[in-house]
């Protein structure tokens, strides 16, 4: 998706030039951490799209990260994601916690990726990403996806959020991303297997369960509304 507009005049490129000598852009030089995975729209899940994050990671338990259609000169600047740890999301208002979606599909299904990285260290990577959750919102419909993009930035900020069963993703988008990028999905699932172990149960796997009724979760990835609660013996509880 290109924008409508004039092409950058003569001034504009000069301007340009001169910003990129004399003035710092470290915020931006920070963002060097590069995922790719899928959002679907939490309000119209069959608005599904492909993602590029480029994130920091700000401390253990927080990253930032911009959001593009694509990682070449020419891609748009389409949204923004925090990623939280399981720690930082225990501690959110109750109300806050709707806007976070869980990681773990992602994850263990190999839906998320880091291109470039060896198999060891987006082991590592991913393995701390477990259990995280992130807060996502697409600024711009730019397409690339299941749906036609729009020029220009329009509307209202959508709030996005994450596959978490197999099923729910549209099978043409994952064999365009494998082709692009050269990824066999499968063979990190196969590499993540291990992680399976760490899973905990998430708040807002089934939350877009009613839109695919075929869906299927597999080992590891757990809705928290499902989980077994822990009897307490009775002289323990308050």
């Amino acid at each position: 998706m290109t924008p409508p507009g004039e092409e950058a005049g003569a001034i504009t490129q000069l301007l340009s030039a001169g910003a990129e000598l004399f003035q710092a852009d470290s915020p931006i030089d920070q963002l060097n951490i590069h995922l790719v995975g899928f959002h679907p729209m939490k309000e119209d899940p069959y608005h599904q799209m492909d993602v590029h994050h480029f994130c920091h990671q700000v401390n253990e338990d927080f990253a930032q990260c911009a959001l593009w259609d694509g990682d070449t000169a020419q891609s748009n600047l389409n949204g923004i994601e925090y990623i939280i740890s399981e720690r930082l999301f225990e501690g959110l208002p109750e109300q806050e916690k709707q806007y976070w979606h869980p990681h773990n599909f992602e994850i263990l299904s190999g839906q998320l990726v880091a291109p470039g990285l060896p198999p060891a260290a987006d082991l590592a990577l991913m393995r701390g990403k477990m259990n995280s959750y992130g807060k996502t919102w697409h600024t711009w419909l730019t397409g690339g996806g299941t749906r036609p993009g729009d020029g220009l930035p329009l509307g209202e900020a959508r709030l996005a959020w994450s596959f978490n069963a197999a099923g729910e993703l549209e099978p043409a988008l994952l064999e365009a991303r494998e082709r692009m990028l050269d990824i066999d999905t499968q063979q990190r699932r196969v590499e993540r297997s291990e992680l399976v172990e760490l899973a905990h149960p998430q708040r807002g796997v089934d939350a877009l369960a009613q839109f695919f009724p075929d869906r299927h979760k597999p080992e590891g990835v757990v809705d928290d509304g499902e989980a077994t609660p822990i009897e307490m013996d009775p002289q323990e509880q308050p």
